[in-house]
């Protein structure tokens, strides 16, 4: 291209950002429902704070309980220490804490594995 002078300009993103708070514990609770097809729960947590501003809630036994729905990600990126070749997982130590329903609660999911081994290798 010569003759020819390119100048590259910073594109900027323009849209909306939306931000949704969770205690941890329901947050772990939505991404293992999402993975088990259940579309939602309802629970205490929350309920009367900011966390339940815009949720369904109901009364029941004169307490409020809020619906919380599943969360279902279009890739997961998960950690393990030991895999098969037709994915199935191993974790060990804090990986075991989200990364098992999180492996569920992809469409897609991702494994980064520390060793891969052929299938009927790891212990049922």
């Amino acid at each position: 291209m010569s003759g020819t002078t390119r100048s590259s300009s910073a594109s900027t993103l323009v849209g909306e950002l939306e931000l949704e708070f969770n205690p941890q514990g329901t947050l772990a609770e939505r991404i293992r429902a999402g993975g088990a097809g259940i579309y939602g729960f309802f629970t205490k947590t929350g309920a009367g704070t900011v966390v339940a501003d815009g949720k369904e809630q109901r009364v029941v036994n004169g307490e409020t309980f809020v619906l919380e729905t599943g969360l279902v990600a279009d890739v997961s990126l998960v950690k393990a220490w030991k895999a098969d070749t037709e994915g199935n997982l191993i974790y060990r130590k804090t990986a075991r804490n989200f990364n098992p329903n999180m492996a569920t609660a992809g469409r897609i999911t991702v494994a980064e594995v520390e060793e891969l081994v052929e299938p009927g290798s790891l212990a049922p």
